[in-house]
């Protein structure tokens, strides 16, 4: 198991993401706090977990950005930007961060 515990950072950067953008005005300040996010976790995922799950996890965090654009039509972009880094960052934990039966 990693020492850094990613699902916190998945959430943080996804809520703060969209915070930089909204409070900012400036859309790619979102891109580059996903980005930072995205390769922090990265690469923990990739030493403590390997390249498939990597993948795997950094397709789910891509999502959850995605999916919050048009959930935000139905619930709000707030709730909606919540529902999907509370999703991810749940993946996160389960899939990475949470300790396996052998200890690793």
């Amino acid at each position: 198991m990693s020492s850094l515990r990613t699902a916190p950072v998945v959430a943080a950067s996804l809520i703060g993401g969209y915070a930089a953008a909204r409070l900012s005005g400036r859309r790619e300040l979102a891109g580059v706090v996903l980005a930072v996010g995205g390769t922090v976790c990265g690469r923990s995922w990739l030493r403590s977990r390997g390249p498939v799950l990597t993948g795997t996890l950094l397709g789910t965090y891509t999502a959850a950005f995605g999916l919050a654009h048009p959930l935000a039509k139905k619930l709000g972009a707030w709730p909606s930007v919540l529902f999907v880094s509370a999703a991810a960052a749940a993946a996160t934990h389960v899939l990475a961060d949470r300790p396996t039966a052998s200890g690793t």
